[in-house]
């Protein structure tokens, strides 16, 4: 089959298992340059929950090629049909357990869904194996909390929820650009009601990390030197409306509730090391495209950056997260934290010199120079990417099979 990208409304309906496969191979090599073996503590045995794409394929990669780590990753893709590409996700973790078995590492992906305890059980075993194949004892060192999805099952209700991207209180109005053609447009998003609120507290909070935290507990995984972590985003005064001060914001305090929470009842009593959210910086991923006022404000920030010189991709930032945060010194009490004890790696994004001159370009962007303006070239490149499109050195004329 030959593939070429199927946009529709800042959606890609598609992926590529090449361009998927290339783009891990080019996060492997940044990691291999980027993250040394280093003598003071580094994870050995890792879990990746929500391991496909993002910040969670980064968390892994680095783990796995950065210090050596054996990784278990646990992510809900969709693998080819008879017509269609499997999700991007299905073929980059197909390609990042092969280029593991190429360097020697053990990993074990598992594809079901996060959420269930069933799936909870077959991790613990998993890391069982994943330990036993190593030769290294079954206690995991590392485990990064980095799901997405627009629904949950509870498994102790059987009842579905549904989140929702909306504001709360009144009607959101703010200027979105569609990324294929930059055609400038207003988004609107109604009030979210009350039972959406909780709904996506349900689904993007941290009740679910603690029932990770939980189980993995009473299977005797975790250790005092167990270190967790989850990924958040603070991001500009000028998007909370649509995001901190709206449903997303109420479910990512319920995650800084859960972090709080697990310090509490499990590192304080020597059963983890610790538990932190990440404030990580903003970046393309498949669903911030369909944020109103998200893909205009950071293709301004991706136009300041590079200007300045310090944009990071996923791979740069998770790098930062393990050696200049996590990993940084041989103790929790040494982890870098702001006042509401988060780590932050969105901290270049977040100086005062660079959003001043992010809020100046938003404010001059009109119809007729969004290019010249924004970075909009780079947010479709990288929005492609992530769909295996638009990667370097890939033939996107030859046939390929899409049953990975």
């Amino acid at each position: 089959m030959i593939i070429k990208p199927m946009v529709r409304n800042n959606i890609c309906m598609n992926s590529h298992p090449a361009g998927c496969a290339a783009a891990v191979k080019r996060q492997i090599e940044q990691v291999k340059k980027g993250l040394k073996p280093i003598k003071t503590i580094t994870p050995k045995l890792a879990l990746i929950l929500g391991c496909s794409n993002g910040y969670g394929l980064a968390s892994r990669i680095a783990a796995a090629f950065g210090y050596g780590a054996v990784t278990v990753g646990v992510s809900l893709e969709k693998p080819a049909s008879e017509k269609h590409t499997a999700t991007p996700g299905f073929y980059n973790n197909a390609a990042f357990d092969r280029e593991a078995a190429k360097a020697g590492l053990v990993s074990i992906t598992l594809n079901g869904d996060a959420f269930s305890n069933e799936i909870k059980t077959e991790t613990a075993q998993a890391i069982r194996d994943a330990a036993k194949q190593a030769g290294i004892p079954a206690k995991i060192d590392l485990i990064i909390y980095s799901l997405a999805s627009p629904v949950r099952t509870d498994p102790k209700t059987g009842i579905m929820y549904r989140s929702v991207i909306k504001p709360i209180g009144k009607t959101y109005s703010g200027q979105t650009i569609n990324i294929m053609d930059g055609t400038i447009s207003i988004a609107c998003a109604d009030p979210a009601s009350g039972e959406e609120i909780a709904n996506t507290i349900k689904v993007m909070g941290g009740e679910d990390w603690e029932l990770w935290i939980e189980a993995l507990d009473k299977e005797g995984l975790l250790s005092a030197k167990t270190y967790t972590a989850a990924y958040t985003y603070v991001g500009p005064e000028h998007s909370w409306p649509i995001y901190l001060n709206g449903t997303i914001g109420r479910a990512k305090e319920d995650l800084e509730r859960a972090a709080n929470d697990l310090e509490k009842n499990y590192a304080a009593k020597g059963r983890i090391g610790g538990a932190w959210v990440s404030v990580n910086k903003a970046l393309v991923t498949r669903s911030s495209a369909v944020i109103p006022i998200i893909p205009l404000y950071v293709s301004c920030l991706f136009k300041v950056m590079k200007e300045m010189g310090i944009h990071e991709g996923c791979a740069e930032q998770i790098m930062r997260l393990y050696r200049d945060r996590l990993y940084t010194g041989s103790k929790p009490a040494d982890v870098p934290t702001d006042s509401k004890r988060r780590i932050r790696i969105d901290d270049m994004e977040m100086r005062d010199d660079v959003q001043k001159a992010v809020t100046a370009k938003m404010q001059t962007v009109k119809q007729e120079n969004v290019f010249t303006v924004t970075d909009i070239n780079g947010f479709r490149h990288d929005f492609l990417e992530a769909h295996g499109f638009d990667v370097e050195g890939v033939d996107y004329d030859a046939d390929v099979d899409i049953n990975v």
